[in-house]
């Protein structure tokens, strides 16, 4: 797989992240009723572990979301591995809070299960872009 086709995975996805933990945000401050045909949203977003240390974690998971869309911008080693580390503590922390809603709080909540897809499929993505040729060695090869 290319390093381009990698980041640009790796950015769109974190793109949807980003808009899920947006549209969370938005409901917890604009204090809205959340879409939901789980019917376990409002529970989860209303338990004590909404939030970590005062901050809610729909907050955390957009900075999350964001941070990761800027380690795309550009395609250095660093910016690789900062990607990946970023997705495997997003992926980390999404188990957890899944392992909550299971097994603590007894509800589901779709937004959050469908942040947790997203961001194994960014750590899936970060680990190919990882690995991916750099774009001078793509270059190189053409030659």
């Amino acid at each position: 797989m290319s390093s381009r086709l990698c980041r640009t995975s790796v950015a769109v996805l974190a793109l949807a992240g980003a808009a899920i933990a947006a549209y969370l945000v938005y409901v917890r401050y604009a204090h809205v009723t959340i879409a939901c045909t789980t019917g376990g949203c409002e529970k989860v977003q209303s338990s004590r572990y909404a939030e970590l240390a005062g901050i809610p974690v729909a907050v955390l998971g957009l900075g999350g979301y964001v941070a990761i869309l800027a380690t795309t911008i550009r395609d250095t080693g660093p910016a690789r591995v900062a990607g990946l580390w970023l997705a495997v503590v997003g992926t980390a922390f999404s188990l957890y809070l899944l392992v909550v809603q299971l097994a603590v709080i007894d509800a589901i909540c779709q937004w959050c299960v469908a942040s947790d897809i997203v961001m194994v499929l960014v750590l899936i993505a970060s680990v190919g872009r990882l690995y991916a040729p750099r774009p001078e060695a793509e270059l190189a090869a053409r030659s």
